[in-house]
């Protein structure tokens, strides 16, 4: 009579067990954004990634940190200032599906002539940056943007987007949404901003920490003839 001995099942080996893992880890991720995303229709977010970084930053450096921020609803919030903001930032913001293909194309455009890639984020895509990840730029980072904008946009309104934008981006050290902003720069209630202050704060966005309204003469006139052009 012969006996066989029962084989065993070969374990997986090292390399495919940390992609089965990383696999796992990217799904719960997308789970925990789309059911952040799905709370944020009618919650408004506690803390944001982006302003977790400042803090830890701030921490590590051994320096002194203060927070600046308030929630306002849109509405509350001048059609100006909303306006050059979008002028500023994404012009096609209420065309679009989160991802703006014809500004990425001409971003790519400029890109073959002078080597150098500037930003083509859309609102979107940078709500996204400032609710789940850092200001540090990475090719990982941008491709999960890219996933997660049109999802965002699918859950959420264009008004609910921009309102979550206006009130989570950075304004200076510290200051967080536009009614921050606006006590902080002009000592106003965001309600109270004149157009021409909306457009010099619109211009501080690509660089909030280093850039102040005072400076941006030739940018804030750009976007206050944007919004012009478009008869706002």
């Amino acid at each position: 009579m012969k006996w066989f001995k029962r084989k065993r099942k070969r374990k997986p080996g090292v390399a495919p067990r940390i992609l089965r893992g990383a696999a796992y880890l990217v799904f719960a991720f997308y789970i925990l954004c789309i059911l952040n995303l799905a709370y944020l229709r009618w919650m408004n977010p506690l803390f944001t990634t982006v302003q977790l970084q400042r803090r830890i930053e701030a921490r590590i450096a051994g320096e002194e940190y203060e927070s600046r921020r308030s929630f306002v609803p849109l509405r509350q919030i001048p059609s100006d200032f909303q306006r050059a903001v979008i002028a500023a930032e994404d012009g096609s913001f209420y065309a679009h599906r989160g991802i703006d293909w014809q500004e990425l194309g001409k971003v790519w455009e400029e890109a073959g002539e002078d080597g150098r890639l500037r930003g083509g984020s859309t609102i979107t895509q940078q709500l996204v940056k400032n609710l789940f990840f850092t200001t540090h730029r990475s090719v990982v980072r941008k491709a999960v943007e890219f996933t997660l904008a049109p999802l965002a946009e699918v859950l959420l309104s264009k008004e609910r987007i921009l309102e979550l934008y206006l009130n989570v981006i950075e304004w200076g050290p510290g200051v967080y949404g536009a009614q921050e902003a606006s006590r902080y720069h002009y000592s106003v209630p965001v309600a109270q901003l004149s157009r021409e202050q909306a457009a010099r704060l619109a211009a501080c966005i690509p660089a909030p920490r280093t850039r102040r309204p005072e400076r941006m003469n030739e940018y804030s006139a750009q976007i206050l003839d944007r919004m012009a052009r478009r008869g706002w």
